[in-house]
């Protein structure tokens, strides 16, 4: 039974992660404010055969982070991969008006939570069995994206991040990230109109944008493929070709 930690695990990419990941395996799901879709996840998993832990964190500062492993450690000894999951866009922003408190809220959430959330796994991890870690970044990194850029630099920090740890923690622990492309999650409906969705659809050359189970098996990959290590894999319908 494998041992899998997920942040941002109650919707899209994360809950479709916790259901690919799910068989036979032990997860600790980690939520924010979506109470409701984190509980009825956790019955679905058990459908599944998963052993299931819910754990409430708002990971944007470092006292919940901290909290959250305290807590973790409790029910643990181990850990089996970390899946970085978190994060959000936060708000669309043209570059002239940037705002301090938003580059900090658009850090906090999507990197200074990641680096503290691994710092912290890292004891648990060095316990597992061919553990890992997967980041979550993405395809704005390649590209940007106007009125996205602070969210795109964000990720872009997160995939350094990635480089420079697959290094430092091999040969123990493996360090990837997966950086999706257009994925119609919950993520979308917040940030992007149906016309953004529908052009940006037409002009993949796959002709469509992505679903959360794309993503999932590509974390599932760099998971279970031991020889892995320090890559972003894009995971983008040919949106973004190197």
């Amino acid at each position: 039974m494998a041992k899998y930690l997920i942040t941002g695990a109650s919707t899209g990419i994360g809950a479709e992660t916790s259901r690919v990941l799910a068989a036979g395996n032990e997860l600790f799901l980690v939520y924010n404010r979506s109470k409701e879709k984190a509980e009825q996840l956790k019955i679905d998993l058990e459908v599944m055969g998963a052993k299931v832990h819910l754990f409430q964190a708002d990971l944007t500062s470092e006292e919940a982070c901290i909290r959250l492993f305290d807590e973790v450690c409790l029910v643990t000894t181990s850990l089996d991969a970390l899946i970085n999951n978190a994060g959000g866009l936060v708000q669309r922003q043209s570059i002239e008006e940037f705002e301090w408190d938003l580059m900090l809220d658009i850090f906090n959430l999507n990197t200074f939570s990641l680096f503290k959330v691994t710092s912290l796994a890292i004891p648990l991890l060095m316990k597992g069995s061919n553990a890992s870690i997967v980041n979550t970044t993405s395809i704005v990194v390649r590209h940007g994206g106007p009125t996205a850029t602070l969210y795109a630099a964000s990720k872009g920090a997160v995939d350094t991040f990635t480089r420079g740890a697959c290094r430092e923690l091999a040969p123990t622990i493996r360090v990837n990230s997966v950086s999706p492309g257009v994925i119609d999650t919950p993520f979308h409906h917040k940030v992007s109109t149906q016309e953004q969705m529908k052009t940006w659809a037409e002009g993949n050359p796959l002709k469509r944008n992505g679903v959360s189970k794309n993503i999932a098996d590509a974390i599932k990959f760099c998971i279970e493929n031991d020889f892995v290590n320090g890559e972003s894999i894009d995971v983008n319908g040919g949106l973004y070709i190197r």
